[in-house]
């Protein structure tokens, strides 16, 4: 069995695999103030409530947007699972070519992505990943990684919001029944929810317009409330990142 690890600014995504089955999968919110015990010990009481055990891993890689978290998550393997981690960076074979003008500035999530997507779908693709930044990505029919585009993420565009504001209160964000709301809450989250569908569908449609027609699949925590709100999402992929690090490993071991 193989066990990975998605890296984000504010969740670790956690998966195991037998074969390209998707077995187990759980998240753990990222602290980069924790030690590599605490780390260890919260995957061990979820691999104790999936019942299954640490000697059954028999590879382990990791993608970490936050390098400084690196060297902690690298002890706590060597500790608790007594195996020798991978880590997604230079040197490790993808199957996609980045056409990015310095392909080191690429962040390792969205290889993820195109990797994930292309291997679910194919190409062309157009992926969105909706986190703490949303990430748009273009894969060709040939699985180039085309480039795409980063703008906020909507948790952090409502914070901004309440932040830079002296009146304007913290909201859930749902969808509100009208664009037009009748408090200042549902105001807030109907500019925040449908401004955002604007924001998708405007460069989905730029996108298209330059690398042609595409599936677009959508993953990330914000997936499915914004697909509710627009037709340009043909599918969502949940573990899109952990399949596409399933595939990375099967591809450098």
């Amino acid at each position: 069995m193989i066990f990975v690890m998605d890296v984000g600014n504010t969740n670790i995504k956690c998966g195991m695999f037998q074969g390209d089955d998707l077995v187990h999968s759980f998240r753990i919110t990222t602290d980069i103030d924790a030690t590599s015990d605490q780390f260890g010990i919260q995957m061990i009481d979820f691999f104790n409530y999936l019942d299954q055990v640490p000697e059954d891993i028999e590879g382990i890689l990791i993608s970490s947007v936050i390098p400084s978290i690196n060297y902690t998550l690298d002890h706590m393997v060597r500790e608790y699972f007594k195996k020798k981690p991978m880590f997604v960076g230079p040197g490790i074979k993808t199957g996609i070519n980045i056409k990015y003008d310095n392909p080191k500035e690429l962040g390792t999530d969205r290889i993820l992505t195109a990797v994930g997507a292309f291997e679910l779908y194919g190409g062309p693709v157009i992926t969105i990943d909706f986190g703490t930044a949303t990430s748009f990505g273009a894969i060709s029919e040939k699985g180039d990684f085309l480039g795409g585009a980063i703008c906020p993420g909507l948790k952090i565009t409502s914070e901004a919001l309440t932040n830079y504001t002296a009146n304007l209160p913290r909201i859930e964000l749902k969808r509100p029944r009208k664009v037009i709301g009748r408090t200042t809450v549902t105001s807030m989250q109907s500019g925040i929810i449908h401004g955002y569908v604007g924001q998708v569908q405007y460069i989905i449609e730029r996108m298209k317009e330059e690398m042609g027609e595409a599936k677009v699949v959508a993953t990330g925590g914000f997936a499915e409330l914004i697909a509710q709100e627009t037709n340009c999402i043909d599918e969502i992929s949940p573990t899109l990142t952990l399949i596409g690090l399933n595939k990375i490993y099967r591809k450098n071991s």
